[in-house]
């Protein structure tokens, strides 16, 4: 254990928000969709609707909540008293000082107190970190984020952590925290959040800030430990790819086939495996090819903005991304 605060502030892991049995075990760690992370883990009993410390906008929450944390600080969490109902400020969460002066809030919808990722050190500074979750989108899953706030030297925000897909959180071999999202990938289609392509960035925390560490992790990733991995290997097959290439769609039945390449071909841009991403994205039926590179261009050019040109310089002059 980290030799930090007393429980509940000394578990290795949250995964959110699967549920398990309310024991302390070690699991293959799976993600909601399906991505092996690590093996052997061990992680806290999770929360349970008795022992969430949590405000929620609907149904509404009445009771307020007070934790001690440890160097005198502590934690009020519940409804705001001046919400103007249904606005977006419904509930709040402070973190006070030993003179009881506030020196972090945040407001929204719903916020819970992440009782099993406060007291983690996120920054390897050697001192814990307080952890909330704060929705500004009334339950959307879209604007959801964990808010991380460093006490020490003195009370600040290190950052937030938006939860576009799951996140997790894990420790590597040196005790440094690993922080693995499901970030979307381009799509050229229409439809529910549910079947949009999702893949994996990997960061690390340096100086306090989260750093990209993703091609760390790529051996991992197109591995056999990666469910998506599985997926591609299954469904990517020569003879899918040599039909999805000639036909004149994407089709209706080639959909979840495009989706699944755009998926890979995004993977490799996040490990800087552009030829790999360029190699699938030539995969791609030719009647619509160009138009989905100046889609695909459009979306990565502000993070990768030398391969997004790259693509551009093979499109036709007169393609335009939408």
């Amino acid at each position: 254990m980290l030799g930090l605060p007393a429980k509940p502030y000394d578990c290795i892991m949250r995964l959110s928000p699967l549920a398990f049995a309310a024991t302390l075990l070690v699991v293959e760690v799976l993600t909601l969709s399906g991505a092996l992370r690590a093996q052997s883990i061990q992680i806290a009993p999770p929360r349970t609707p008795e022992t969430e410390i949590a405000c929620r906008a609907y149904p509404r929450t009445t009771q307020s909540y007070k934790r001690k944390l440890w160097d005198g600080y502590e934690i009020s969490l519940g409804p705001a008293a001046n919400a103007s109902g249904g606005g977006g400020d419904d509930c709040t969460a402070a973190i006070y000082n030993s003179a009881g002066r506030v020196v972090y809030r945040t407001t929204g919808f719903n916020v819970t107190f992440e009782q099993n990722l406060t007291g983690l050190d996120f920054d390897g500074d050697g001192h814990p970190e307080v952890v909330f979750q704060t929705d500004t989108g009334g339950g959307n899953h879209c604007c959801w984020e964990y808010n991380v706030i460093s006490l020490f030297p003195r009370p600040h925000k290190l950052f937030d952590i938006s939860e576009e897909g799951i996140d997790q959180f894990e420790k590597d071999a040196s005790g440094k925290m690993v922080i693995w999202k499901r970030v979307e990938a381009p799509d050229e289609f229409n439809g529910p959040m549910a079947s949009r392509p999702f893949v994996e960035r990997v960061y690390r925390v340096r100086n306090g800030k989260m750093v990209d560490a993703t091609p760390e992790f790529c051996d991992r990733i197109f591995s056999s430990q990666n469910r998506d991995f599985k997926i591609w290997s299954t469904n990517l097959t020569s003879e899918n790819l040599a039909g999805l290439k000639s036909s004149d769609g994407p089709r209706p039945d080639e959909e979840q086939t495009a989706r699944l390449l755009l998926e890979r071909a995004y993977q490799h841009v996040l490990c800087r495996q552009f030829d790999e991403a360029l190699a699938d994205l030539n995969l791609w039926p030719t009647a619509s090819r160009a138009k989905m590179k100046a889609d695909f261009a459009a979306y990565i050019k502000d993070d990768f903005p030398e391969f997004a040109a790259h693509l551009a310089e093979e499109l036709p002059q007169t393609t335009e991304s939408k």
